[in-house]
């Protein structure tokens, strides 16, 4: 039969357990078991004071950040929504039923406040990337680098042509936060420095933002988000925020494979990136470092009109020489110098040229120097790395590393696609900072709650 209607009855006393309510199987048990907030009001101490209303706890408004960057809730209007409803979320913030959920506008103080001054943000991700290594995810021999494009919080409509944008005529005082942060990275080789290109537009909302039309598409304003990866289990164990400029970008892998060997003592055997990082200090860097370049060579010696390029002539170290295929040198001096400040000084570029009469009489002089009374070679001062670069690149395992290198195309897609980082929400070089270390750390703790889940319990009858 029809079954009662169904009432219902304000019961005068609930027994009600979060714990029972959480399925075993869920992603936060697994991400709980590695996130370690026990020293984070220790690091605080110093940001607050000693009178006073007391605070919010610090570690509630992380846990919530984590939240919201480890499932895709970009807005934190959102997000306390979200905590405030869903009981596995209250559960992972050590949330009774009965307690508040604090304002929105607590992530904004914290943020712009004591978070940024004490560098909290990067303090947590460096703990979950040495939660990564103690749990042998990381062996730190084979890293990968890339940069991927995440779309800034400004628009064409609000910005100015670059012969129209001057920075000096605007007043700190006055200027938005955004801004402010603008006038502190003029001189950060990650940002005003990396270029003296000026970009065709300046965001007025967020000049830092380079102005981008880079996916081959309509321009936008944008921010690089820089990965160093680990290639054994995909791994991010360093990120920067940059312009979105070549120069920005390389030279932030530097400042990371610097970073790295400071806070972790990773040293790598190789690094592996796409031809953007192939230049020629990039790879004299490296090499410098005893690490191995598994990246294709930016090259652009070769000719299209079919003539003989510089890869056709072997090079003789030893006699500062190049040789061509018909076995004549091709000479940087022809004397010896007695004066120190002149002859070859091993810096710049070097232009190595044969005789004259021996190319006239050469018999492949249309296959070598067909509008030319000789050839002229150059030879660039980080030739000897981009050498070694190519020789690598005929090795099996530099095929292996082309493979490997679209682990980092993967975080890429994960972080735009599954946690909805594909337009920022903070503004300023602190603000995308901020946005892509907590994501970077909702990643890898995901790739630890994947690869270590959560032990199933049984359930009490």
């Amino acid at each position: 039969m029809m079954g009662p209607k169904q009432e219902s009855q304000a019961a005068l006393f609930y027994e009600f357990s979060l714990e029972d309510h959480i399925p075993q199987g869920h992603l936060l048990r697994s991400i709980d078991r590695f996130v370690d907030l026990s020293d984070i009001r220790q690091y605080l101490a110093e940001f607050y004071s000693h009178t006073g209303r007391p605070s919010i706890d610090p570690e509630l408004l992380i846990r919530m950040l984590l939240v919201g960057y480890c499932f895709g809730i970009r807005s934190e209007r959102r997000l306390c929504e979200e905590v405030h409803l869903n009981l596995a979320y209250r559960w992972f913030c050590r949330l009774d039923l009965s307690d508040p959920i604090p304002n929105h506008s607590s992530f904004s103080k914290n943020r712009h406040g004591r978070f940024r001054e004490s560098a909290l943000l990067r303090h947590l991700f460096e703990k979950t990337v040495a939660r990564c290594i103690a749990d042998g995810l990381v062996s730190g021999q084979r890293l990968a680098a890339d940069a991927s494009l995440i779309e800034a919080d400004a628009n064409k409509q609000n910005s100015t042509p670059k012969e129209d944008w001057d920075h000096s005529a605007i007043d700190p005082n006055d200027a938005p936060r955004a801004v402010k942060e603008y006038l502190d990275v003029l001189d950060d080789a990650a940002f005003g420095a990396a270029s003296e290109v000026e970009p065709k537009f300046t965001s007025h909302s967020d000049p830092s933002s380079q102005w981008t039309a880079a996916r081959k598409g309509p321009a936008f304003f944008a921010y690089s988000t820089n990965y160093l990866i680990d290639t054994d289990h995909s791994v991010i164990v360093d990120v920067e925020g940059t312009r979105s400029i070549r120069q920005a970008e390389v030279g932030s892998v530097r400042t990371m494979l610097d970073r790295i060997k400071e806070r972790h003592d990773i040293d790598p055997e190789r690094l592996i990136a796409d031809t953007a990082y192939g230049s020629g200090p990039m790879l004299g860097w490296l090499v410098d470092r005893d690490i191995n370049p598994h990246i294709p060579v930016l090259d652009k010696a070769g000719r299209t009109d079919g003539t003989w390029s510089r890869t056709d002539f072997e090079w003789d170290a030893a006699n500062n020489q190049y040789v061509c295929p018909e076995g004549e040198p091709l000479k940087q001096f022809r004397r010896n110098y007695s004066d120190p400040n002149r002859g070859p000084t091993g810096k710049g570029v070097a232009k190595y040229q044969a005789l004259k009469h021996t190319c006239q009489a050469c018999p492949s002089k249309m296959k070598c120097c067909p509008k030319a009374d000789a050839r002229k070679i150059t030879r660039e001062e980080h030739e000897d790395a981009r050498q070694v670069a190519r020789d690598i690149a005929k090795t099996k395992q530099y095929a292996i590393s082309m493979r490997l290198r679209k682990k980092v195309e993967m975080l890429f897609a994960h972080l735009k696609r599954i946690l909805g980082l594909g337009r920022l929400r903070l503004r300023g070089p602190c603000g995308a900072n901020d946005e892509f270390l907590l994501a970077a750390t909702a990643q890898n703790l995901r790739k630890l709650a994947k690869i270590f889940p959560a032990p199933q319990q049984m359930r009490k009858a």
